[in-house]
């Protein structure tokens, strides 16, 4: 029978650790939520010599404190759930910082295995560690490790199994030592904690004790609730922090995180030396380029127009062959299946439906694909850099910037991302302007367009589409941080990770992840939509119609006769509607939601079906094309295209309803995430400010199609 042995993985931001953890993972990992919040929970196992080894992901963290989610989410993992080995990743090539996080690991009392990432960088930059020497002083195995390639794993591995049959008895504890009256008061406030012997057997009394004096809220909340020593223990932290105020004229947290830094600044010196000629710096070399002060911008929107470039031209192919496949399908079945509402029901709802949607998944994955080469080489982190001065004369932080990139995939994640901005009023706006950075579940809907109305230029148009959103989010950040949020922006240091070359294997592995939420949507939330759509679009049947009803292609597109713009508006009495669309005797409660709002969106040059697939679109952006599928009774691309282009749109209003695409209410998962974050107050503000401005620029957009002659 496998041993199984429980290992957290702990690190900062951009050490390597998530590359670690899909090396060893791969496709035996599932992602999930930490309880009540939004942030990511990665699980895995991987078999090891007889163990069964699972591993959980924590949150990238430069500290333990209690100042963000992700250091509580760590810290608290630690502490309760007690894992076998917990697996320190480390940024060899700049250990001054990474090894502050070892230090908090240490006052934890945990079995610690470190794990050197990126040691090829560290060479490169002309660093020999004595690594012999560190694990001595820290007390723990170190493993030299090259994340990307693997180098050094199977060493990893076999470490951790080691640790975790260490004894207490084998087990040398350190500790980072303190001026002479803070372990005074630590030995003090730790006999104190001691007297309530199950509170200590499952909290390190050290550790409990420098965070009392550090006042972590949490930790004082904690033995407030916990043990009946507590007004005792708090109120020598309380005199403890007089007494230092008053000898070193400073509170004790800032002496124990000067003793902490100056641990690791003596290990390391004592550890580390730099060749006499280190070796060409090829992440400074790279940056004297990408981020330079005038080629940084012209390089950047380069790369954001290759990747959609690439994200239409390459994905082109897969997707007429998926879309074939779903036009064949569809034929199918109806020829196939005995008429009746089941057959209609999947040859003209959920095929068409879902099949719309379907088709566009090798763009999808084609996109994240390239935003993971991104954020995995490095140079995610320098699009950021590049620009925080713009965002910061725009009256945004610059950190702000970084939710922003995220939401090019999804907003979700994204407005979950802002939990790092320590100022409210940023937060808020940060908020409420990332959903006009287009995210992928909008893509469909441009693809189709652009292909259909622009097929020459379709990158391009998608592209100034992107550009569109961006501007919008900083001139409308802007209104916000002058008038309604106010605040000072506090500073902010961007940290630039060194360039590493990403792997295919863990870049696939970042591209499904997000990608599969894709098709997850697509067995959920967009096969319901098509059939509440098709079962909308349907029914009333008409009494001419028969039993079962006539599939919807023939009441969604035949029943429509676009106006000649040369002819007279005609009178309500015709039963034509403002623009021209005959209203069938009979309607769908489809056709009537589409008429009754249809008045709403004559003046931006839109069809009823318009109407209806914005109405859809609130649910989730993909089930707008799902729904021009199901209206238009095809599923094939080309043959929605084609439908389209035969209800009367034209390029003009196509392109504004990109825009309308682009601005108006995001999807109901961004709006329960704007929610949960601020109030349901400014969650009902975002939906209304992004409808008016919707509908302004869309109308602005269309005047401007039809004066260049695209209406």
């Amino acid at each position: 029978m496998a041993h199984e042995i429980t290992v957290a993985l702990a690190g900062n931001p951009n050490a390597g650790k998530t590359t670690i953890f899909n090396r060893l993972t791969g496709s035996r990992q599932k992602v999930g939520n930490w309880g009540g919040v939004t942030v990511d929970k990665k699980e895995g196992t991987v078999n090891f010599k007889g163990y069964t080894i699972h591993l959980i992901d924590l949150p990238g963290t430069y500290s333990l404190t209690a100042y963000s989610i992700e250091e509580i989410i760590a810290r608290n993992y630690i502490l309760n759930q007690k894992p076998d080995v917990v697996i320190n990743v480390v940024d060899a090539s700049n250990l001054d910082r990474n090894l502050y996080l070892t230090t908090q690991l240490i006052e934890l009392d945990t079995k610690l295995v470190l794990a050197f990432s990126m040691m090829d960088i560290a060479h490169d930059a002309g660093l020999i560690i004595d690594t012999d020497h560190l694990s001595e002083l820290f007390n723990a195995r170190i493993v030299p490790l090259v994340g990307t390639t693997g180098k050094g794993l199977d060493d990893l591995l076999q470490a951790v199994v080691d640790t975790a049959h260490q004894t207490e008895p084998s087990r040398r504890h350190i500790e980072v030592r303190h001026v002479k009256e803070i372990e005074q008061q630590l030995e003090t406030i730790q006999s104190v904690l001691e007297k309530d012997a199950a509170f200590s057997a499952t909290h390190p009394s050290r550790w409990t004790a420098l965070k009392l004096l550090e006042e972590d809220p949490e930790i004082q909340t904690l033995v407030r609730e916990s043990t009946f020593t507590a007004t005792e223990a708090l109120d020598l932290a309380a005199a403890a922090k007089q007494l230092t105020e008053s000898l070193f004229d400073d509170d004790p947290s800032g002496l124990i995180v000067d003793r902490r830094y100056g641990f690791v600044a003596g290990a390391v010196r004592e550890s580390v030396r730099r060749e006499t000629m280190p070796r060409i710096d090829i992440t400074r070399r790279i940056d004297s380029i990408l981020v330079h002060r005038l080629l940084g911008f012209p390089i950047l929107f380069f790369s954001i127009w290759l990747m959609f470039q690439l994200t239409f031209t390459v994905g082109h192919y897969p997707t007429r062959l998926i879309a074939l496949g779903v036009d064949w399908l569809g034929n199918f079945l109806r020829t196939a299946l005995p008429a009746g509402v089941f057959s209609n029901l999947l040859a003209d709802g959920i095929v068409p439906g879902v099949g719309g949607v379907a088709v566009f998944v090798p763009n999808i994955f084609i996109l994240y694909f390239i935003i993971s080469i991104f954020e995995d080489s490095g140079y995610m982190a320098r699009a950021a850099f590049i620009m925080d001065k713009v965002m910061h004369k725009l009256g945004l932080h610059g950190k702000s910037f970084i939710p922003m990139i995220m939401g090019f995939g999804c907003n979700v994640p994204a407005i979950a991302a802002t939990r790092t901005l320590k100022s409210k009023q940023d937060r808020i706006i940060t908020i409420l302007i990332n959903p006009l950075v287009s995210c992928s579940a909008r893509l469909p809907v441009y693809i189709l367009l652009a292909g259909t109305f622009f097929p020459r230029h379709a990158g391009n148009v998608i592209f100034s589409i992107y550009l569109l959103g961006i501007a919008l989010a900083f001139v409308i950040g802007r209104l916000f941080k002058k008038t309604i949020f106010r605040s000072d922006n506090p500073p902010f240091v961007m940290e630039l990770p060194p360039y590493r070359l990403p792997t295919l294997r863990g870049t696939l592995i970042h591209m499904w992840e997000q990608g599969s939420l894709f098709l997850k949507k697509m067995t959920t939330v967009i096969l319901l939509g098509a059939v509440v759509i098709w079962f909308l679009s349907t029914y009333p049947a008409a009494p001419d119609r028969g039993n079962p009803p006539t599939p919807t292609k023939t009441t969604a597109v035949e029943t429509i006769t676009v106006r000649d713009s040369s002819t007279a508006p005609p009178s309500p009495s015709d039963g034509t509607v403002s623009n021209g669309d005959v209203r069938p005797n009979s309607m769908t409660y489809l056709e009537k939601i589409g008429f009754s709002i249809e008045p709403i969106f004559v003046p931006l040059g839109f069809p009823w079906q318009a109407s209806v697939a914005l109405l859809s679109g609130f649910v989730a952006k993909e089930i707008v094309v799902s729904t021009f599928g199901v209206l238009y009774g095809v599923g094939e691309e080309k043959s929605i295209g084609k439908a389209m282009i035969r209800g009367g749109w034209t390029p003009a209003a196509a392109y504004a309803f990109m825009v309308f695409v682009l601005l108006y209410t995001p999807c109901l998962a961004t709006i329960a995430a704007i929610k949960k974050e601020t109030s349901p107050t400014i969650a009902s503000f975002s939906v209304g400010y992004s409808l008016v401005l919707a509908w302004i620029v869309s109308f602005i957009a269309y005047r401007i199609g039809i004066l260049a002659g695209l209406g």
